[in-house]
């Protein structure tokens, strides 16, 4: 079997790490170039978990030099300096996968105002497909460019959309609680992310101003063909992977609790990575370190509740752009992540 070559752009954050960490054991992948602004050195020294897995140098940000080793570049970027590299990757001949939010929003206005940067791909912008499989693998399947998709935005989309794109639950109205572990955050230092503000704290953030809102709004618009409007109110909580998400959503009339399981089933029969879990509620303990997203719907006072668990750093990242990447190179989606 021939193997894909993979570089990763940004190699020195969580997600890199996480990225590798699939990618070794990954049997049709293989990693091939590792680019940072940060010191040349062998990526080992940066974690040293990979000594003996993984030496290979980081090195500077080189397009040419890249198509010259891969096939495809994931990019481990935050916002604005994944749009930087982006355009001469294409350009190169190469696949992209982008982790971050550059390639996300469609309307470069809405990204400029929640990102307060300005967006000057829009060709690419235009072309790119939004990597949530369970809804977009036809569209990835072709695709050279794949935003992969918020970690918070995966669970609240696939815990949302089925219940409106069937008519269920009303589009406008919905309330999702969410709460994150700290790796979310990345890797830099920060005093709101030092030890001793985190641990034994559990408190919302970002009310009103987080930036998935409308990636969430815009995607489950997408899917439904619906105007969604919702309320999201992020959280943190000290542990370092995984996200819970709680939402709540109105019926619509007629609904009930039968056709909602229905409606799940239906919309994630032969998906691979979703469960939906009936004898029990999902866990973050349960999809810890895996590429599964657990479900379960319930129905109560006069909501729907649904809750959905991933691993933000696997499902919410670096396991879901893997399943991308997959997709793009006509393999198993399941391939490396099972």
């Amino acid at each position: 079997m021939k193997k894909i070559r993979v570089a990763i752009v940004g190699a020195s954050g969580y997600t890199s790490l996480e990225t590798i960490r699939w990618l070794l054991r990954h049997p049709a992948a293989s990693i091939t170039y590792l680019a940072s602004r940060k010191p040349e050195r062998p990526i080992s020294e940066l974690f040293p978990e990979l000594l003996g897995r993984l030496d290979l140098p980081i090195t500077p940000f080189d397009a040419k030099a890249i198509a010259k080793e891969a096939d495809v570049a994931l990019l481990c970027l935050p916002h604005a300096a994944a749009l930087e590299h982006a355009p001469s990757l294409l350009q190169a001949g190469l696949k992209v996968v982008d982790f971050s939010a550059d390639y996300r929003i469609k309307d470069p206005k809405m990204y400029e105002k929640w990102y307060q940067h300005t967006h000057n791909d829009l060709n690419n912008l235009a072309q790119a497909v939004y990597g949530l499989p369970e809804f977009f693998e036809q569209a990835i399947k072709s695709a050279t460019l794949v935003s992969n998709p918020g970690c918070y935005p995966t669970a609240a989309v696939l815990g949302t959309a089925p219940l409106v794109k069937a008519g269920l639950a009303e589009p406008a109205d919905i309330i999702i609680n969410a709460a994150s572990g700290i790796s979310g955050a990345g890797r830099t230092p920060s005093q709101q992310h030092h030890f001793p503000e985190r641990n034994e704290a559990f408190e919302a953030y970002a009310i009103g101003t987080h930036r998935h809102a409308p990636e969430i709004e815009q995607t489950l618009t997408a899917i439904t063909g619906k105007d969604v409007q919702l309320l999201f109110v992020p959280h943190l909580i000290p542990m370092d992977r995984g996200i819970l998400e709680t939402i709540y959503l109105k019926p619509a009339k007629g609904a009930d609790i039968k056709a909602a399981e229905e409606a799940f089933a239906n919309a994630y029969g032969g998906k691979p990575f979703i469960r939906l879990r009936t004898s029990d509620l999902p866990s973050t303990k349960y999809v810890a370190n895996t590429n599964y997203a657990d479900i379960a719907v319930r129905f109560y006072s006069t909501r729907f509740v649904v809750t959905v668990a991933i691993d933000n750093m696997v499902k919410g990242a670096a396991g879901q752009a893997i399943q991308n990447m997959n997709i793009m190179f006509g393999l198993d989606q399941t391939l490396g992540l099972i």
